[in-house]
């Protein structure tokens, strides 16, 4: 009998522990997502204020709450530099408790903040950044690479403008990873698709405004097609410079990372039928339509591909998170691999165990002024880009994460 009691105390005891004793299905209570972006700098107004608007629309439009628990979304301005971006995110995710970033427009930046994030086992989903080796050599396990990547850039333009005839090419760059990056992987498109390369000249970025010397080197050179390899204000004066010294006549621009914001900063006067590729155009269908709308009301601006991309990967972060039943980041990263995206941004893609995302890309022309219906009204899309041609495939990454 003495026995018997001796077993119901104990029992009785382990019924009486709190359930709290078992772990979170949300850490801390609250998922936190923060939005590490150019704030007011060269990238602010193709990302900023912009993406931190749109991580925003996907959390309102998910609900609000993830099992139960609130969803939070803070940014900050990483100005543009790789010690400002990793001291942020070590100080977001040791003390404010954050568990993704999102956005991280710049590779330098992107680049700074990964190995914190993956030495935290937090997750990345980089949107604004282009350099291909985020999914290649320099992956890690808790990086998404969502939006566009250089490769792509390189594919979609370098290819369609040799095989227009542009087949001598000089490039001016941004002299960091990104232009660089950008730089070596159109150099390579154009060289297997017949074309020459025949010099480039660098600039520092970002913060040059004069880049006469830089595009009388490339008039110099004689190549028919002056590749910028850059991207933002830096893209912008660039092209406004051509025009004004009159090299556009005689050469013509190739804008390797030329985003909806830039155009409508130049006019179509002036940017009329420059080819580009992009991930994202407002006017593709009634769901683009639709989403960026929306958007515009409360921007004053159509979303640019970036704003798309993180309304999409923090959506697809969420839903992930729902379907893995927690926020844990191990059991997330593995359901977003797992789970093909469906949105406004990609139907049926998926992202790569080199975490890379793989979708649609789009080859644009920019329309003339007599050709646009409308404000923003600004691209004449020539060609769909399937995920397997618009990406490298995993075997060409060679991310170390990845088993052969």
């Amino acid at each position: 009998m003495e026995r018997i009691v001796r077993i119901l105390c104990c029992l009785s005891l382990l019924a009486a522990v709190p359930a709290a004793a078992a772990p979170e299905k949300v850490s801390d209570g609250v998922v936190k997502i923060g939005v590490l972006t150019d704030m007011t700098g060269y990238y602010s107004d193709l990302a900023g204020p912009g993406s931190v608007l749109a991580a925003e629309m996907a959390v309102a439009d998910f609900g609000g709450k993830l099992l139960g628990k609130p969803i939070v979304v803070i940014s900050a301005d990483h100005q543009n530099k790789a010690d400002i971006a990793s001291n942020t995110a070590r100080k977001w995710f040791d003390e404010e408790k954050v568990d993704v970033i999102a956005d991280l427009v710049s590779s330098s930046t992107a680049g700074a903040v990964m190995p914190v994030a993956a030495e935290k086992k937090r997750i990345t989903l980089l949107s604004g950044p282009g350099t291909t080796a985020f999914t290649g050599e320099k992956c890690t396990p808790y990086n998404v690479h969502y939006t566009y990547d250089n490769w792509a850039l390189a594919n979609g333009t370098g290819r369609e403008v040799v095989q227009q005839g542009g087949d001598s090419w000089f490039f001016v760059t941004a002299d960091y990873v990104f232009g660089k990056s950008l730089e070596e992987d159109t150099a390579n498109v154009v060289k297997a698709a017949g074309g020459k390369v025949l010099g480039a000249a660098r600039h520092p970025s970002p913060g040059t405004t004069d880049f006469s010397s830089y595009l009388l080197q490339a008039q110099a050179s004689g190549a028919k097609i002056i590749g910028l390899a850059n991207a933002g204000a830096d893209t912008v004066n660039c092209i406004k410079q051509a025009n004004e010294f009159g090299i556009t006549p005689k050469q013509s621009l190739a804008g390797l990372l030329v985003f909806i914001t830039d155009i409508h900063s130049l006019g179509l006067q002036t940017a009329k039928g420059m080819y580009l590729t992009t991930a994202f155009y407002w006017d593709l269908n009634d769901d683009t339509r639709k989403w960026s709308k929306r958007f515009l009301e409360k921007h004053k601006k159509m979303p640019t591909m970036v704003h798309a991309g993180v309304y999409s990967a923090v959506l697809h972060y969420l839903q992930a998170a729902k379907a893995a039943g927690t926020d844990g980041s191990d059991a997330v990263i593995a359901k977003m691999k797992a789970t093909p995206v469906n949105d406004f941004f990609a139907k049926g893609t998926r992202i790569g165990p080199d975490g890379l995302h793989r979708h649609p890309m789009y080859l644009a022309r920019v329309k003339a002024p007599s050709e646009s219906k409308g404000p923003w009204d600004y691209y004449q899309i020539v060609k769909t880009i399937p995920p397997d041609q618009a990406f490298p495939s995993v075997e060409a990454q060679k991310c170390p994460l990845v088993k052969k």
